[in-house]
């Protein structure tokens, strides 16, 4: 991701968070001042009632109150009474690790020991990563079954004649559809029929509950006259799922996003090549209007010119030559500006490219003997001429 990028996603984060801190402000501190102004109320009358008892008391009952109610104790439940329920009975308890290797978290019971602390974090480090690979699997496995029974009506609708994009669309939103109605609106319905919520509660609990955030104000299977002792146990399944749902819709939307950014990145490429490919023309034609160009400085002319080529006798035509592809005199010149010490090795390849490029051997005439036969003659350093029948070696 560019830095740019990245820097505008930040800024919108920000203000994404700066506006839901100003809504939730104007929606709860009233809320708030209120139950504060009724403490302080509630508090006047007791005193009023029971003069024996001072502020400072009151004060510190209050706050053990508060405590004990933070460490998961019921107030309605009396300590001589029998109850069955305990914060910390087996289904509970199962409840509580689920909430901490779905990093969960809601709060409403938390570890009041030393020791109990301490095995929570070894507890978390090794059971987190375990949970995520076991959410991973059941995800592929419930968005495949999803997928293979939306492709059976995906085959209905091509065979109606419905266009593919719009098979698609339904497509998705049939994903969409079937998971909310799975793991959202039925246990909604099942959370107002077993904890006496409203249909407003419930769907708060389930939407807490399955992004992970789970404040702890709504707990299923907290309400001590619940005695079913499997409840529990089944919502933290129905976690499971939802979370695996949740997870394969998160990396369906980002497969989409990352085809549109593959996309839109092909597109922008096209365009960039079109303004490219358009200057390029406009540049070209301003410089036939101009004329031709104006020779080069003389500081970008080669120091050394090739040396002269020899005259060719007269009355003999010069040898057919290979077409090569001549090499720009700037590339030797660059080097030797470059590289002083050597300038002689520059001279010798110059040389010799210029004899092998454009200059012959002067010819032998035909009928005489070269001076020295016995002596294997040098190898042409140009493309050399076939050899003609009746010329002696």
């Amino acid at each position: 991701m560019r830095s740019t990028t990245l820097l505008a996603l930040l800024a919108l984060v920000l203000l994404y968070l700066v506006s839901g801190a100003l809504v939730f402000q104007a929606l709860e501190q009233p809320q708030e001042q209120q139950a504060q102004r009724e403490l302080g109320e509630a508090r006047e009358r007791f005193l009023k009632a029971h003069p024996c008892v001072s502020n400072q008391e009151l004060g510190l009952f209050i706050q053990e109150v508060a405590d004990a109610l933070g460490g998961g104790a019921n107030p309605e439940t009396n300590s001589t009474s029998n109850s069955s329920h305990s914060a910390w009975d087996l289904g509970s308890a199962f409840l509580f690790s689920g909430t901490i290797i779905t990093t969960i978290g809601y709060g409403n019971v938390a570890l009041r020991t030393d020791a109990g602390r301490l095995f929570c974090i070894f507890y978390a480090l090794v059971g987190i990563p375990l949970f995520g690979i076991l959410l991973a699997g059941v995800g592929d496995r419930l968005g495949s079954s999803l997928r293979r029974g939306i492709g059976h009506i995906e085959a209905i609708f091509l065979k109606w004649h419905v266009p593919p994009e719009l098979v698609r669309v339904l497509s998705a939103m049939l994903f969409l559809l079937i998971g909310c109605l799975l793991f959202v609106l039925t246990p909604t319905f099942v959370f107002c029929y077993m904890e006496n919520w409203s249909k407003l509660e419930a769907i708060y609990f389930v939407i807490v509950t399955l992004t992970t955030v789970g404040f702890g104000d709504y707990v299923a299977g907290a309400d001590p006259k619940q005695d079913f002792p499997a409840y529990q146990p089944l919502v933290w399944f129905w976690i499971l799922l939802g979370l695996a749902y949740f997870a394969s819709v998160l990396t369906t939307i980002g497969n989409w996003l990352r085809v549109v950014s593959r996309r839109t990145r092909a597109e922008m490429g096209g365009l960039t090549a079109q303004a490219a490919s358009w200057t390029g023309t406009v540049t070209a034609r301003v410089t036939q209007r101009a004329g031709p160009t104006a020779p080069p400085p003389e500081k970008e002319r080669p120091l050394l010119p090739p040396p002269p080529c020899p005259e060719q006798p007269v009355g003999r035509p010069r040898p057919p030559t290979s077409p090569e592809k001549p090499e720009p005199p700037s590339s030797p010149t660059a080097s030797a500006l470059d590289y002083p010490s050597e300038n002689l090795a520059f001279i010798d390849e110059s040389s010799d490219t210029q004899s092998e490029r454009g200059c012959a051997l002067p010819h032998v005439p035909r009928g005489r003997r070269r001076p020295n036969p016995s002596r294997k003659p040098a190898r042409p350093r140009g493309p050399g001429r076939p050899r003609e029948k009746g010329v002696p070696v």
